[in-house]
């Protein structure tokens, strides 16, 4: 077999689902990253505030933990990511009340004003963006819900 005779499991590149979910998830970021710059935040850094938000509403108190497994995401990375929003004054760590080896989330009032902004932000380019589907939408969106349930459910095994 000589360097140009690789077998490819698709015929075309556009029937590789994979393939197809790269070029998709590698457009719609880019289009997130232009409306987050102009809010100063990284994608992973909306994506961790929006959720200790979510989290935190009815008074609950928020851990690294819960951001790191709401969002599916390393927990060293949301650590990581979470000393750079304190750096930033967005967010406040501390040790939790009775969990030693936890810390405690809490958005700052800079952070709540800033994750109100960038979520009607990631909404419009979501609508911009996703709009094409129209009424294939809400099934787009349950095959990729399929995918994360099947993928949590390998996960335990």
């Amino acid at each position: 077999m000589n360097k140009t005779d690789i077998v490819f499991g698709a015929e075309k590149a556009e029937d590789s689902s994979g393939f197809l979910l790269w070029q998709v998830t590698t457009l719609w970021q880019r289009r997130i990253k232009q409306s987050l710059d102009l809010l100063d935040l990284t994608h992973t850094q909306f994506v961790l505030l929006a959720t200790a938000a979510s989290l935190s509403q009815n008074g609950n108190i928020v851990t690294q933990i819960d951001i790191a497994n709401q969002s599916k995401t390393d927990r060293m990375m949301v650590s990581k990511v979470l000393r750079t929003l304190q750096s930033k004054g967005l967010i406040e760590r501390r040790e939790h009340r009775t969990d030693t080896r936890a810390k405690e989330i809490t958005l700052t009032r800079k952070a709540l004003d800033l994750v109100q902004k960038a979520v009607v932000a990631v909404e419009q380019t979501d609508r911009e963006f996703f709009g094409v589907l129209r009424t294939e939408r809400e099934s787009f969106n349950e095959s990729m819900r399929q995918l994360i349930k099947r993928d949590a459910e390998r996960s335990i095994v």
